[in-house]
């Protein structure tokens, strides 16, 4: 069986022998851009204590903020599924759209229009060099998988990573049941 290849809209899966990276330990990253140039995605599974009323005060809303990855963790960022109610969004794939027009977001929220399973926010994002992602997948750090999640934002984040690794089988099964703290065990 061929491994996939990176692409906008396809998911990272953390292998386990990246354990001990505080950043993207048991992390699933969606690809929002994948090129020669660079990659860029956003890890969709790790929530921080944060709201988007804590980072952005004069915004009404409570949805919870995510972390993004290690890169700009000063900026917000989010991803979505509504084009339509937000302009200048870039498709990702699939239904899934990257930012877009801050202001007609903000009364959006503001006038409670969204729900939280059409929107993801983030703190920074992941990103790659040229050949950086690439040289990572070889170096075992990673594994590309579809992403085949009809809303990907509705899925239950706590369970995404281990899932993914109990499909993948083989020597995954025993990782996806191992404890967050491998110390623990």
């Amino acid at each position: 069986m061929s491994q996939l290849q990176p692409k906008k809209g396809r998911l990272l899966i953390a292998k386990p022998s990246i354990l001990n990276d505080n950043s993207f330990n048991r992390s699933i990253v969606l690809l929002t851009e994948h090129n020669y140039n660079s990659s860029v995605g956003f890890v969709i599974n790790k929530p921080l204590n944060y709201c988007v009323n804590d980072l952005v005060p004069d915004i009404d809303c409570t949805f919870t903020v995510y972390q993004g990855g290690p890169v700009e963790q000063d900026n917000l960022y989010f991803v979505h599924t509504i084009p339509n109610l937000i302009p200048d969004s870039i498709e990702v794939a699939n239904g899934i759209f990257w930012g877009g027009n801050f202001k007609s977001l903000k009364g959006l929220l503001d006038n409670k229009q969204l729900k939280s399973s059409q929107i993801r926010f983030f703190l920074g994002y992941a990103g790659w060099s040229s050949n950086q992602l690439q040289e990572e997948i070889v170096a075992d750090s990673w594994f590309v998988s579809e992403n085949e999640y009809p809303n990907i934002f509705a899925t239950d984040y706590s369970s995404i990573w281990k899932n993914k690794l109990l499909e993948k089988g083989g020597k995954y099964k025993i990782w996806a049941n191992a404890p967050s703290d491998i110390q623990l065990n």
